[in-house]
């Protein structure tokens, strides 16, 4: 029986004690290295340009107001920081994907106990249409909701009051949905099964959400965030709703 009064967040912050696992490391490599590679090239282009607007800037700025560039810079690298690393975040997991799924199978079968399916890069690279299109399905269900949202931002009142609360909330939720998904996905429980599951215990799936977000936006730390919250959110499944989905004498965990 799992601890009902435990929080989703404590599961995210599991995630740190697991990345560190002996036979675990090797599997969070790979999702680390492309968050980083990602996330480094993309930030030295947007600081090229950057660098180029205060060039310009500087061109323009009376004498008496150079002062200026040297608050502006460190708050435009900051500020870029905390937009694009959300954004980056998301490119990375549909390109880790597959490596996501692995991650997810082998930090499941270090909590249950359960020796490891034999997964070699030919059974990994077979699979990944199907988890693009699991991508797919998630950013098909995100786009129009978060298109929504952005439009409250335009509203008078509302875009300064309501719709930041309802921004962090929906990415909350999101984050979620889109890590919890991989210990679902491994098992061949649908999207649609997933969610509902999820929706029934919202406090949980919120809190865990609502950690990731707040550890997505820490510059530095961000780029860990991704192995840490798989393992998180594949501790949760293993704890919260594994024995449900399972038979007890059957484990149907998808043979890469």
């Amino acid at each position: 029986m799992f601890d009902k009064s435990r929080s989703g967040a404590s599961y995210f912050l599991k995630g740190f004690d697991l990345i560190q696992t002996k036979g675990l490391r090797s599997f969070v490599l790979i999702p680390l290295i492309v968050n980083v590679l990602l996330f480094s090239s993309a930030f030295y282009y947007l600081f090229l340009q950057l660098d180029g607007f205060f060039v310009y800037l500087d061109g323009y700025l009376p004498e008496f107001l150079s002062w200026l560039k040297f608050i502006l810079w460190p708050l435009a690298v900051i500020s870029l920081l905390v937009v694009f690393s959300f954004l980056f975040s998301s490119v990375a997991n549909w390109i880790a994907a597959p490596f996501n799924g692995l991650l997810a199978e082998k930090v499941e079968c270090h909590l249950t106990g359960q020796p490891a399916p034999t997964t070699t890069t030919a059974d990994v690279v077979k699979d990944i249409p199907r988890t693009l299109h699991r991508e797919w399905t998630k950013l098909a269900y995100y786009l129009p909701r978060a298109i929504g949202c952005l439009i409250l931002f335009f509203i008078p009142i509302v875009g300064q009051t309501v719709a930041p609360v309802l921004w962090f909330l929906f990415s909350a939720w999101m984050m979620a949905i889109q890590y919890c998904d991989y210990p679902f996905d491994n098992h061949k429980r649908d999207f649609k099964m997933m969610k509902s599951q999820l929706k029934q215990d919202k406090g949980c799936a919120f809190s865990f959400g609502a950690m990731t977000t707040l550890f997505s936006m820490i510059p530095i730390v961000n780029l860990v965030v991704m192995p840490v919250a798989i393992c998180g959110a594949t501790a949760l499944w293993v704890e919260r709703y594994r024995e449900h989905h399972l038979d007890e004498n059957t484990d149907d965990i998808v043979k890469w």
